[in-house]
């Protein structure tokens, strides 16, 4: 289920997600503009990897009529996707066409060799595999892909615990 906050102002929105934050701690978050997709790439994750809009705010729910250009109503302004521990942002932007996402992988990290494997799986559908999932000396599976909107992801399994 989609959570709008037409309602309130979209300040609050933003606010209020970064209200469990500790005095003086700083978190970085990623922001993705995936230029007029983000709702196709939110349905995406939520199915791919089991993500979950937390928050959605549409260009026509602005209290400011200006941030709306012609034909952008329904376009997502701002949203906030949960996975696992880790919040990302989102939004369509200018909806200028195409994302283009460079110099930057957001790194998930499965609970284990099987769920790494579903994950890579989920996400390389209509991608690109940049490195299929193997063993390495940091991780008993890990992998890159490009997903189907570009952004760039590294899937590992966590390293076995010596016994």
């Amino acid at each position: 289920m989609i959570h709008t906050y037409s309602q309130r102002p979209i300040s609050f929105v933003i606010a209020s997600e970064t209200q469990h934050q500790k005095k003086n701690n700083q978190i970085v978050q990623p922001y993705l503009f995936f230029n007029g997709r983000c709702e196709e790439a939110l349905d995406f994750y939520r199915k791919a990897i089991g993500a979950e809009v937390t928050a959605l705010v549409r260009f026509k729910d602005s209290p400011d009529p200006t941030m709306c250009a012609p034909g952008t109503g329904e376009k997502i302004m701002h949203a906030s996707l949960q996975i696992g521990d880790s919040t990302v942002f989102a939004s369509d932007g200018e909806c200028g066409g195409n994302p283009n996402f460079q110099g930057i992988s957001l790194s998930l990290t499965a609970s284990d060799e099987t769920d790494a494997e579903r994950l890579f799986a989920a996400l390389a559908e209509g991608g690109k595999v940049t490195l299929p999932l193997t063993k390495t000396f940091f991780s008993p599976r890990f992998g890159m892909i490009a997903d189907r909107f570009g952004v760039s992801w590294m899937v590992q399994a966590p390293p076995q615990k010596q016994k």
